[in-house]
């Protein structure tokens, strides 16, 4: 049995990061874990960031419900949950996740949880578990999956390479130049035909 695991962010939504920064015009924060693999490093940046402008989850809230699935991806996660079953593997939290989570039609989702304080503040964050992508493509296939994986970023190429199949979709020249034996997309369609052939 197959189960297909996406990235959300960068394949089926902007980067919520890159929206804020551009909301607030703090060109720091459109750091992202294309730029940087340490995943924990990243955090205590951004962490530090909003401490210093005084931002909260309110402010990122409020820039997240204008934010909209990529062109395509809805119809596309449509599609393909059709054909088989679908899980998205996020290093997003639900804090952040869940309006974007309902505009592609509520598809499973594991991710982290943020840590705030009653002022609003981004206090801390928790990981669901360590190398959660990884360590829950592993999972699947402990219960009898093949997994196929997609991404775009440094922290999805271990769940990729670890995966029956692999993909990456609009990621980055420099991932793709060091990994030039996964196969990369652009386009919904044809990402979509690819999986196909590996179902």
């Amino acid at each position: 049995m197959n189960i297909v695991c996406l990235d959300m962010e960068g394949v089926l939504t902007p980067e919520i990061w890159i929206a804020f920064s551009e909301a607030t015009g703090i060109p720091e924060l459109r750091h992202t874990t294309r730029d940087e693999p340490d995943y924990g490093k990243l955090m205590r940046f951004r962490m530090n960031i909003l401490k210093e402008h005084q931002l909260g989850l309110r402010e990122i809230q409020e820039v997240i419900a204008g934010i909209d699935p990529l062109p395509g991806a809805k119809k596309f996660l449509d599609e393909l949950r059709s054909m088989t079953q679908v899980i998205i593997l996020s290093d997003t939290f639900e804090q952040f996740a869940m309006p974007l989570i309902k505009k592609l039609g509520y598809p499973t989702l594991f991710c982290n949880t943020l840590e705030v304080a009653e002022n609003g503040e981004i206090i801390g964050y928790k990981m669901r578990v360590e190398k959660s992508k990884l360590s829950s493509v592993k999972a699947l296939q402990s219960i009898g999956f093949e997994t196929i994986a997609a991404g775009d970023s440094f922290n999805d190429l271990e769940m990729i390479l670890a995966s029956k199949a692999g993909f990456l979709f609009r990621s980055t020249e420099a991932i793709k130049a060091a990994h030039p034996e996964i196969p990369a997309y652009e386009d919904f369609d044809e990402f979509l035909e690819a999986i196909k052939k590996v179902l």
